[in-house]
């Protein structure tokens, strides 16, 4: 790149808004699959706490899924999906997210002491009642450890959308890349690694309120 600043700062002063649309359009992209992943995990895994079998085959399928690659599964779904769609990139994200949220999920649920499901319906709590009030809150501390982990491997995962013509700020790397032009590159990294801190810190702060019993119970180990 010779003696190519490694920013060029009026680049980026005359692109926020083009910046901008692709910071917001990759949070779409990538915390979307986490969003869909958490709404088939937590039915998946009751089922899973309550049939126990049937646990270990879907854990084991999403972890198989979680390790191919994914530019491999994104152009693999091109023929059935089409290019450059939402659908192309957050399948595979959605599918990559519930490999981390399903194990989360059953964790949390198995978690919840067999006494206080007795003792809850003792007090004439339902099923429903009893899974709304006692189990899925006792279940909040492994549930928000795994968004964590789901939303900022997404955030990153998302990028390599770019090759298949959606990947929000991962255009930003090819442009760079193309140009021999660090400064879109550089620009990428910090909104990606932005995006991830906000996010992660959003979910934690979410945790805390949630279930502010958890914090106690680490501050008093």
């Amino acid at each position: 790149m010779g003696d190519e600043p490694l920013v060029r700062w009026n680049w980026v002063r005359s692109h926020l808004g083009y910046l901008r649309g692709l910071l917001v359009d990759h949070a779409e992209i990538s915390l979307l699959p986490v969003l869909i992943g958490l709404l088939i995990a937590v039915p998946l895994g009751l089922l899973c706490t309550r049939y126990g079998r049937l646990y270990q085959p879907l854990a084991a399928l999403f972890n198989v899924i979680y390790a191919l690659p994914a530019l491999a599964v994104f152009v693999v779904l091109i023929p059935y999906t089409g290019l450059a769609t939402q659908a192309t990139v957050m399948i595979p994200l959605t599918c990559y997210a519930l490999a981390v949220l399903l194990p989360t999920t059953v964790d949390g649920l198995r978690a919840v002491p067999e006494p206080v499901r007795q003792a809850a319906t003792a007090l004439g709590y339902g099923p429903w009642r009893r899974l709304a009030a006692v189990e899925l809150p006792a279940a909040v501390p492994y549930l928000m450890a795994g968004l964590r982990v789901a939303a900022v491997s997404s955030i990153s995962l998302a990028s390599v959308g770019a090759l298949v013509g959606r990947g929000g700020l991962g255009y930003l790397f090819m442009d760079g890349f193309q140009r021999t032009f660090p400064t879109p590159i550089v620009a990428g990294i910090v909104l990606v690694a932005a995006l991830a801190l906000v996010t992660d810190a959003v979910l934690l702060l979410a945790r805390r309120l949630l279930a502010p019993w958890a914090r106690r119970e680490a501050v008093g180990r």
